[in-house]
């Protein structure tokens, strides 16, 4: 099979992620020579020259494009990086990370002994470059003549939902042709607004006729050997291959619990679940720091709170519940009461839902703002639930899941959070489907969890939580 020239202007993977580096340290250094510059315009006697680079600008100051890169390293998902939103999402969170991290090292450094002026330019110039470099890598990289071609290998449940996320992705990452299938029924139908263009024997002549760049291999049964050596030929001839679950991941943040066979907790997710200990051991100490700032936020504003709260529906003002914690061990979650007193008064337990009528007016304002949370940071201190996690819930709701949604056991693998990858994602989840869809949630956090993504939801949460957008 020979590569046809219709397919030499498809980028792969590999070189998008080339170009997104070499265009951002481009406008890092870029942001470096200004901050330098606007830095050297205060040392007038000796302005922007080779003795100021020499004598002014301490080394790691000419280190600090590296240091943004690293903090831009969740912007190198190519996928992400063609998502307007996303990426402004990222510089955002990079600037206020390197903003907080400035600050804290300013105020416990030595009196003018770190430069204000330079490092406040460099932040600022390398957001703004960064951000208008990366709005000209949209604009040019994701037209349809750098897109790549895909073809979906079967076409069942699996094929079917994967077909409908890439076409509902913004922006598009691949530009569907249709599938293969060696069920013959299928042979010549339309699916899902794409053509079945055959069985194994077809593949590698839709490959060059459709010039197709990708495969996504969408099979949950068994495979025919013969699509096997298909595949495998396609593979040796430069095609790339992306598995459904993999594929699924990465265009929208989930696990497809209902796609995968019934070994895939064993097979695949407990290895990706396994975390190092220098993570763990980070992360009990972003845990600390934060809950401790949040434990004197929360000093500060019970009173107000709990008049609040007294005024509005009387005592209690604190409310306890037993929920599941790691390893299905139970703890006490504490709370601001945010309903009546009588929001069970059968005794049976109800899941919190958008617009609950239970809730208080008070109440309302406070889950709005999150600040009936604030109490959990005495549960972080305690080492009961970690900053970032899946949400801890109650035994009877674990027990009742459980029995109903597969994996759903799986959460158990780590601590619960404060916030977590599906309460920022997702709302509140009122029935089995949408416990089902925060699992995905859960289950991609847990198999990808980082002390970057960590640090991303902590950030979008304090975003959630300044606008007012809790349910």
């Amino acid at each position: 099979m020979q590569k046809t020239k219709n397919r030499r202007w498809l980028i792969g993977p590999k070189e998008r992620k080339i170009i997104l580096i070499f265009g951002d340290v481009v406008a890092g250094v870029l942001a470096l020579l200004i901050a330098l510059y606007a830095w050297a315009q205060k040392d007038q006697w000796i302005s922007f020259s080779l003795q100021f680079l020499r004598e002014r600008p301490p080394f790691w100051f000419y280190m600090m494009p590296a240091m943004w890169i690293i903090l831009i390293l969740d912007m190198y998902n190519v996928r992400k990086a063609g998502n307007r939103r996303e990426t402004v999402q990222g510089i955002l969170i990079a600037t206020v990370v390197a903003s907080i991290a400035y600050l804290f090292i300013f105020f416990i450094a030595e009196p003018k002994t770190l430069p204000r002026r330079g490092v406040t330019v460099f932040i600022g110039a390398a957001a703004v470059l960064t951000l208008l470099w990366r709005f000209i890598y949209i604009r040019i990289f994701t037209a349809p003549t750098f897109l790549r071609r895909a073809l979906i290998i079967g076409a069942g449940r699996s094929g079917c939902t994967m077909a409908r996320i890439v076409k509902n992705s913004v922006p598009i990452p691949f530009i569907l042709v249709g599938f293969i299938d060696d069920d013959k029924q299928k042979a010549g139908k339309i699916i899902e607004g794409l053509p079945v263009l055959g069985n194994n024997e077809k593949l590698l002549h839709a490959i060059e006729s459709e010039h197709v760049t990708d495969l996504i291999f969408s099979i949950s049964g068994e495979m025919q050997p013969e699509t096997f050596n298909a595949i495998l030929q396609a593979k040796e001839n430069g095609i790339e291959i992306t598995t459904m679950p993999i594929l699924y991941e990465e265009l929208i943040g989930r696990v497809p619990i209902f796609l995968l066979e019934d070994d895939w907790i064993l097979r695949s997710f407990v290895d990706h679940a396994r975390s190092t200990s220098g993570y763990e051991t980070l992360k009990r100490i972003v845990d600390i720091l934060v809950a401790t700032l949040g434990f004197l936020v929360m000093v500060v504003l019970t009173p107000l709170i709990a008049f609040l709260i007294m005024l509005d529906g009387g005592f209690p003002i604190l409310f306890r519940q037993e929920r599941v914690g790691i390893s299905g061990k139970p703890f006490e979650l504490l709370k601001f009461r945010t309903m009546r007193q009588d929001a069970e008064e059968d005794g049976k337990p109800r899941l919190a839902v958008e617009n609950d009528e239970r809730v208080t007016k008070v109440g309302k304002f406070l889950r709005k703002s999150h600040l009936d949370e604030l109490p959990q940071f005495i549960n972080v201190l305690r080492g009961d639930i970690s900053m970032v996690g899946p949400r801890a819930e109650r035994p009877e709701f674990v027990d009742q899941l459980q029995k109903e949604i597969p994996f759903y056991r799986a959460r158990l693998f780590v601590k619960p959070g404060v916030t977590g990858w599906a309460q920022i994602n997702y709302r509140y989840a009122s029935n089995i489907e949408e416990s089902a869809i925060k699992l995905e949630y859960d289950l991609y956090y847990i198999k990808h969890r980082n002390i970057w993504l960590d640090i991303t939801i902590i950030l979008r949460t304090v975003g959630q939580v300044i606008g007012l957008r809790g349910v």
